[in-house]
């Protein structure tokens, strides 16, 4: 893509009701746009770092025979009466129609899922069965903070999985668990899964991933030997206390830690409250065991700005920037220095490369300071300087380290390893 046609500019200065450095950054950036606390809309940019997340989500639900469905957003109130839901759960938007009718919009599909599945599970040769969504989610947040990490209106994917015991959702869990843990270290991202408490799901214990973050708004204790990890709200233990899930040599630690995703076991709680039943191998009826597995797309993507930046700007992991490549033209006028960098661009873009080409007729400390800020992982400058070397000046924006690369050594090293 040109830049010279992207609508959205970069600008100077962050908005003064943003604390949060991922809202500051993206905002600065023109990755997102706010309407209010809480709600933002995603621009040309945003857009494309969110769909590389959610293509790695989706590639790893599947994996593990989740099966993609889309649930309405809008929701009659009666399944969430039927449940309790309307009057326990306090996030709840509730709408009230021309009609007098009574809606919500979706903060959670436990509600809307379990009717759906019921209606095609009847047997046991119908499970286990895993069916999950990525769409917009609506909670009535009293104060919505931390930017784009957690606000009234976001992306999310949850996963519902129903089964004939608590040994094969037991063993489903392990499963997601792995998932989870390959979808956030594609994202470039270290997670620990926590134990927490179920909250206003269930009163069993649930587990939250977390990502190490000074902005995060969990407080967790980890063990710095083993892959213990605690909510610092529902654990006795205290910083520097030996870890008795390890061989007594590990040490806890304590951290600021934001939470990326959740497995939730429901039990029978929703399938009892439709009275959701499937036939066993003998004929008898039961109620399927349930669990709901969640991933937060836009808060990744906020969690990645924050452990991803640095004084410049966004520094994107690879798997999930918008382009890979920032080419930047400092032709100065000179038509055929101008040539030679559409040329290379018509060729990667060809190749099928990810490229933000910085075609406009800006001095060259802006385009600069504006890929630092937009943060791709490479950016490859054509000048005078390049031309008169017979090279391209390759820039990775992670490190800061700079390589000077023939037109045959560029192309080796972006067009044989697209990604």
């Amino acid at each position: 893509m040109k830049q010279s046609r992207l609508f959205t500019k970069t600008r100077k200065e962050a908005p003064a009701d943003e604390v949060s450095k991922n809202a500051q950054l993206l905002i600065r950036a023109g990755y997102v746009h706010k309407e209010m606390a809480g709600v933002y809309s995603y621009l040309s940019l945003g857009i494309r770092v969110l769909e590389k997340i959610e293509k790695i989500v989706r590639e790893e639900m599947n994996s593990i025979g989740g099966q993609e469905i889309r649930m309405a957003t809008l929701h009659p109130s009666e399944p969430w009466k039927q449940t309790g839901a309307w009057d326990s759960v306090d996030v709840v938007f509730k709408i009230l129609s021309r009609t007098e009718k009574e809606y919500t919009v979706g903060q959670s599909e436990e509600e809307i899922v379990t009717p759906i599945v019921q209606e095609y599970a009847l047997s046991y040769k119908d499970l286990p069965l895993a069916v999950y969504q990525i769409g917009q989610k609506y909670r009535d947040e009293l104060r919505a903070k931390s930017g784009i990490m957690r606000g009234r209106e976001f992306s999310m994917k949850d996963m519902y999985s129903f089964h004939e015991s608590q040994e094969d959702f037991d063993l489903f869990y392990n499963r997601a668990k792995e998932a989870y843990f390959r979808v956030y270290e594609r994202c470039g991202l270290v997670a620990k899964a926590t134990e927490a408490s179920g909250g206003s799901f269930t009163k069993k214990l649930s587990y939250e991933f977390m990502v190490l973050t000074d902005a995060g708004e969990d407080d967790i204790l980890y063990c710095d030997t083993c892959s213990y990890c605690a909510n610092v709200e529902i654990t006795k233990e205290n910083e520097g206390d030996a870890c008795t899930r390890c061989d007594g040599s590990g040490k806890l630690m304590r951290a600021k830690a934001s939470e990326v995703g959740n497995i939730f076991d429901l039990g029978t709680k929703y399938t009892n409250d439709f009275n959701f039943t499937y036939k066993d191998k003998e004929g008898n009826e039961k109620y399927p065991i349930m669990g709901c597995f969640g991933i937060g797309i836009t808060r990744l993507m906020g969690v990645s700005v924050e452990a991803f930046s640095d004084e410049k700007g966004i520094v994107w992991p690879e798997s999930i920037a918008p382009f890979r490549i920032h080419l930047v033209e400092l032709s100065g006028g000179d038509t055929e220095l101008k040539d030679e960098a559409d040329g290379l661009y018509n060729t990667l873009k060809e190749a099928g490369v990810e490229v933000l080409y910085d075609d406009r007729d800006v001095r060259a400390g802006e385009k600069f300071n504006d890929s630092d800020l937009l943060g791709l992982p490479h950016r490859i400058v054509v000048s005078k300087k390049t031309k008169e070397e017979g090279k391209f000046e390759v820039v990775e924006r992670k490190t800061g380290e700079v390589a000077f690369l023939t037109e045959e050594e560029l192309y080796q090293k972006f067009l044989n390893r697209n990604e």
